[in-house]
């Protein structure tokens, strides 16, 4: 039987159509069909300068938008051969690590919801509103920021921000406890997601899968420690990769354990940061923002770790106007979305949306 999933389906978390072809309840082909949310990303930032692609960054993956502007705004740097203010790397990297554990909050909360929990679904929205109210003191938006800019930053922190980012950490800790006893520990989520979907490291490696999909099979691999860039090398944290005491690894449950333990460690890197940031009475986080982008010509790639894994913009300048001639972006949800044929195969029709979910894709940052 040819089974229709999506493209209108509460379990892709998006517009995705997923073609299952079923020997009754027995998966035995599953195909993604994409493209429903494209929208020219590429070519609409070869009509751009440089500084004005940013918006547009930030709609790819709107869960981690942070993070996607960060991650341009690096190669954009990169390109122009510009060093970025201490205190700026201290910045971005604490807003990044903010939108790390909210986006990390939206998909523990919506898989819940999937396999049909729907108390923590509460819990997790309660908790992810902290976040956008202090995002949205910093920089006036809530979901898409444009807040890192070449260069810099929009604003600096606003008095007593770094107290309220504390607070909310000390917070938001136990809740974290709380969130993993109402869910993760429950007997019930643990039967639907333990043992299913089994992705070994071999075949994540071949498909390009990063973020908690890779490290959910036991490959220790994050971008922040592997290839470091910015203050990470400077801070303490651990790349979670699950032990098998309480997940078959690389099931659907070590990757939802890998998103609970990241956030821990994003705590932590964030306290740290806090601590370590330089005060500047008077900074100007716009002295390293250039007042007009015309880079050479030349080619680069920078990388960074999102929170759904390895995001990357590849950028052609030709030298000769205040556009990039080509912008090619590596989104880390499309490498991840395209292992799901060999995860749903021989699997139940029900444990479809339990794969899926724990794929925790982003249709925007799948079509871009």
């Amino acid at each position: 039987m040819v089974l229709n999933m999506g493209p209108q389906h509460p379990s892709t978390h998006g517009v995705l159509r997923v073609e299952l072809i079923t020997d009754g309840e027995i998966v035995v082909k599953a195909t993604p069909y994409i493209g429903y949310l494209h929208r020219c990303f590429e070519k609409h930032a070869e009509a751009l300068e440089y500084q004005m692609t940013i918006p547009y960054t930030d709609r790819m993956d709107y869960l981690s938008a942070m993070n996607n502007e960060w991650v341009y705004c690096m190669a954009v740097e990169k390109l122009l051969k510009i060093e970025v203010p201490r205190r700026i790397e201290f910045m971005r990297v604490i807003v990044a690590e903010l939108n790390r554990i909210a986006s990390h909050i939206v998909a523990i909360g919506t898989y819940g919801l999937d396999i049909g929990a729907f108390t923590p679904f509460l819990h997790t929205f309660h908790d992810r509103e902290h976040i956008m109210n202090l995002l949205e003191w910093l920089c006036g938006a809530r979901m898409l920021y444009n807040y890192i800019w070449i260069g810099g930053v929009s604003h600096d922190f606003p008095p007593k921000f770094k107290e309220r980012v504390a607070e909310f950490l000390k917070y938001y800790k136990p809740r974290v406890d709380e969130m993993n006893k109402l869910l993760t520990e429950n007997e019930l989520f643990v039967q639907r997601t333990r043992g299913i979907g089994v992705l070994p490291a071999d075949v994540a490696i071949n498909y390009g899968c990063s973020g908690p999909m890779l490290r959910g099979s036991g490959v220790k691999w994050d971008l922040r420690k592997n290839v470091p860039y910015s203050i990470y090398p400077e801070l303490e944290f651990d790349v979670v990769v699950p032990k098998g005491d309480r997940s078959v690894i690389g099931d659907c449950l070590s990757r939802h354990l890998v998103r609970c333990y990241e956030i821990y460690e994003s705590i932590k890197i964030i306290e740290q940061c806090l601590d370590m940031m330089p005060e500047e009475p008077g900074f100007d986080p716009h002295k390293a923002v250039p007042k007009r982008i015309k880079p050479p010509a030349g080619e680069v790639i920078a990388r960074g770790e999102n929170p759904r894994g390895e995001l990357a913009y590849y950028i052609i300048s030709d030298g000769k106007g205040v556009k990039p001639f080509r912008v090619k972006v590596r989104a880390p949800s499309f490498s991840n979305l395209s292992v799901l044929p060999e995860l749903a195969k021989g699997n139940l029709i029900s444990d479809v949306v339990a794969i899926l979910g724990s794929i925790d894709i982003v249709l925007g940052d799948v079509d871009r």
